[in-house]
């Protein structure tokens, strides 16, 4: 391999990393690999190498976070580091109610934009970001990492293979228990279940399926949803109780283009006897394919049983067993990772980058749309989100 004679340096703010997702998959596993790695190479003899810098308001947290990954470089001061040139991109791993303002801070400063989902609380405000970001002439980008969950590679390529024939339905379940915090901790952050913090399943998942549906399996058009609080009452770390004012669990069905439903569960409240802590099945007229986060099986008509309906008797049958599995023919990386070093490349490579603010703003408008279908016990349309 060729000896790198040109590094492009690129400062990265990084907002949000003493929270969980900043700090696991963002720096942990993927800034920190990819400087491990020698940064992204972009031709024999160039990479690009990522100069991060910890951003955060605990100044504590900070410094233990720096002393763990050998980033020499923290703030608490976001606005000292917007306004430093050497630094042209600004990373949002906040939690939801504070990425809008920050963002848009970000954009009038002239960095690049990386953040996390949902981009803001509303469509307007998600939409508003991209047309401030389009005007500014910068790069921006939003993280859809389920893109690049090897379950769901997999599925795209069967879908390529033609192996589908005519996709008639996809069903997706989603979900996990999450503990109330009384008598054991909670596996996620108080605030997911207060709306007056920008939480809720709805807001949450939403924003990830609408990126799913439309680049695998068809663009959404339509979607009914019923939300649901099931559990009032839960507590902070310290043995505090509160109200949980947020959606736990939503049960939506999604029009698609050319006649596609979509059935998918999400919830925070159902136990796991599935093959993973998400599943999507895909039926078409030739197939149907099962996957995971990381496994993906298939059923080819060819091979599809007569099954045969007697509630009078057990069925021997082991209908898991007429399910062949995809066979894994590469190497996936981590899926924040990837995306990572895609919009790495595209500040200095005239590649597409698709998966930017107003995507970002389409997820959005799901989460909005499916509020809007359980409030008022209606199918709600789409409208097309234009740029500008």
């Amino acid at each position: 391999m060729a000896q790198i004679k040109k590094t492009h340096t690129v400062g990265i703010i990084m907002n949000g990393v003493t929270g969980r997702m900043g700090k696991n998959q963002h720096l942990l596993r993927s800034i920190l690999p990819i400087m491990e790695q020698g940064g992204v190479r972009i031709a024999d003899d160039e990479v690009i190498m990522p100069k991060p810098i910890l951003v955060g308001r605990n100044a504590a947290k900070l410094e233990e976070l720096s002393a763990q990954t050998g980033i020499a470089d923290w703030s608490t001061d976001l606005d000292s580091l917007l306004a430093d040139k050497k630094y042209t991109v600004y990373f949002d791993a906040l939690t939801t109610e504070h990425r809008y303002k920050n963002v848009k801070k970000a954009i009038a400063a002239g960095k690049h934009i990386y953040c996390e989902k949902p981009t803001a609380l509303n469509t307007a405000d998600a939409l508003e970001l991209n047309t401030h970001a389009q005007k500014a002439g910068i790069k921006h980008g939003v993280v859809q990492d389920k893109l690049w969950l090897p379950g769901l590679m997999k599925l795209a390529q069967l879908r390529d293979q033609g192996f589908f024939g005519k996709i008639l339905s996809v069903k997706a379940d989603f979900g996990y228990w999450v503990f109330e915090g009384d008598s054991i901790p909670a596996q996620r952050p108080s605030w997911n279940y207060r709306e007056e913090d920008g939480g809720g399943i709805i807001l949450d998942m939403f924003c990830h399926w609408r990126y799913v549906l439309d680049n695998i399996f068809g663009e959404v058009k339509s979607v009914a949803c019923l939300g649901a609080t099931h559990i009032p009452e839960r507590y902070e770390a310290d043995g505090t109780p509160y109200k949980a004012t947020a959606d736990d669990a939503a049960y939506a069905i999604f029009e698609l283009a050319d006649g596609v439903v979509a059935q998918f569960n999400s919830s925070w409240i159902t136990r796991v006897r599935k093959d993973d802590l998400v599943t999507f099945q895909v039926d078409g007229t030739k197939g149907s394919a099962v996957a995971g986060l990381r496994q993906a099986w298939i059923q080819p008509y060819s091979a599809t049983p007569r099954p045969t309906w007697n509630p009078d008797m057990d069925n021997p049958h082991r209908f898991h067993d007429d399910w062949i599995p995809v066979p894994s023919t590469t190497e996936y990386d981590n899926a924040f990772k990837i995306q990572w070093e895609l919009y790495l490349r595209n500040l200095f490579e005239n590649q597409p980058f698709r998966w930017d603010l107003l995507e970002a703003a389409k997820g959005v408008q799901l989460a909005e749309a499916g509020l809007e279908a359980w409030k008022e016990r209606k199918w709600v349309t789409l409208e097309k989100l234009k740029e500008g």
